[in-house]
């Protein structure tokens, strides 16, 4: 790994980044191209412990122009599912309503528009190898710290301690991290997504394997929708997702522990639809709930000297296609706070990024809140703007 010598603020500095996800490996990859002495702490036991989800697009502004700062650009280039960026809509029936598989794109990378499609745990591998030995402490589910003479001390579950002399949460939506700097919670969008995975779903549910034929797809109903998205290890991910009153998942009667009565539920839920998609739900062996939240658009509070968050952790909001995109991005921007020499000292270079990653999150956080009505519970109206829009581009 080539290091910048550069003098920057975090020099003879500690740094630990709770959170192995795109955004905290991101952070750890960028600060050690600057010299950083980082650890990352990893609640799973491996990188291969579970299954990351389904892809994730990178776009031209903001995950892709990160992997570049990063010098992961082949890395990247090496493992990208070609194809997988391509959009298919059907109707309840499964009837296509929106195709671009048949359409011949010149756009790759470079282009503004390209936004290629990679697997989650095909991501975290590249960010995890670029990094030094041993910087990812796996099995280190964080439960608490305390700060002495401006250091802190970190507790973890298996009962181990580290200490650190800036902490970074990166943990996602559940951010114990987050609690240390602000006591604001997050707010329900009033929509809920049922989620599944399926290993081998070229076997199991042969006619939506066809339909989703390695990409993105979409089915559309008034009131409901199922998203379905495939894994780089051959199986799929889907999203049954409708409005739902805040706590429903508690107060549904449901057993989400019990497949067998979750299928019941979507097959009934979903029983003016074309069969086929019980078929979906049948060959699922788990099932999660997910209520979709977001924390508060105008969200503040004040600044610590040595303590941030990014992503989920700072400004989670209901899913837009923005998420990884975005948590890459903040951890550039701290990155290049930390270590680019424009500030005095620590505290005022997280000023300076906390400043400008709320003024981020606040745009897209209202898109994505705008949005999410006719993510998962559409109308006929808003179907047909979604057809005109696509025809238009």
């Amino acid at each position: 790994m080539e290091i910048s010598k550069a003098i920057n603020l975090i020099q003879n500095k500690e740094i630990a980044i709770v959170g192995g996800g795109p955004g905290g490996l991101t952070l750890a990859r960028l600060l050690q191209l600057k010299g950083a002495s980082v650890r990352v702490y990893e609640r799973d036991f491996s990188k291969e412990e579970r299954v990351q989800g389904a892809i994730v697009d990178l776009h031209f502004e903001s995950g892709l122009k990160v992997i570049e700062a990063a010098g992961l650009m082949d890395a990247f280039k090496a493992n990208y599912m070609p194809g997988a960026d391509k959009f298919r809509m059907v109707d309840q029936e499964g009837s296509i309503m929106m195709d671009e598989h048949n359409q011949n794109s010149e756009a790759g990378f470079g282009d503004e528009h390209f936004r290629p499609e990679i697997d989650r745990g095909a991501l975290r591998n590249i960010l995890t190898d670029a990094l030094l030995p041993d910087t990812v402490v796996w099995n280190s589910q964080f439960v608490s710290m305390a700060q002495v003479n401006n250091i802190w001390e970190l507790n973890f579950k298996n009962g181990k301690k580290a200490t650190a002399s800036i902490v970074i949460g990166a943990e996602g939506y559940r951010s114990k991290i987050r609690s240390y700097i602000t006591d604001i919670e997050a707010l329900y969008s009033g929509a809920t997504i049922i989620q599944g995975e399926i290993d081998y779903p070229e076997t199991e549910c042969p006619e939506i394997y066809a339909l989703v034929d390695n990409a993105n797809l979409i089915a559309m109903g008034i009131g409901k929708t199922i998203a379905m998205q495939p894994r780089g290890d051959g199986g799929l991910t889907f999203y049954a997702s409708s409005l739902y009153p805040e706590g429903w998942i508690k107060n549904s009667g449901i057993d989400f522990n019990d497949r067998e009565e979750v299928c019941a539920y979507l097959v009934q839920y979903y029983k003016e639809w074309n069969p086929i998609f019980f078929t979906l739900f049948k060959a699922c062996n788990h099932f999660v709930p997910r209520p979709l939240n977001y924390f508060p658009l105008d969200q503040d509070w004040e600044t610590q000297s040595n303590l941030t968050i990014i992503g989920d952790a700072a400004h989670l909001m209901p899913p837009s296609g923005e998420g990884v995109n975005t948590a890459m991005l903040d951890a550039l921007d701290l990155s290049e706070c930390l270590t680019g020499g424009e500030f005095q000292n620590i505290q005022a270079a997280i000023i300076a990024y906390e400043k400008r990653m709320r003024a981020r999150a606040t745009i897209l956080g209202q898109e994505a809140l705008e949005g999410i009505k006719d993510f998962a519970s559409p109308s006929d109206e808003s179907v047909k703007k979604l057809i005109e829009q696509f025809n238009r581009n």
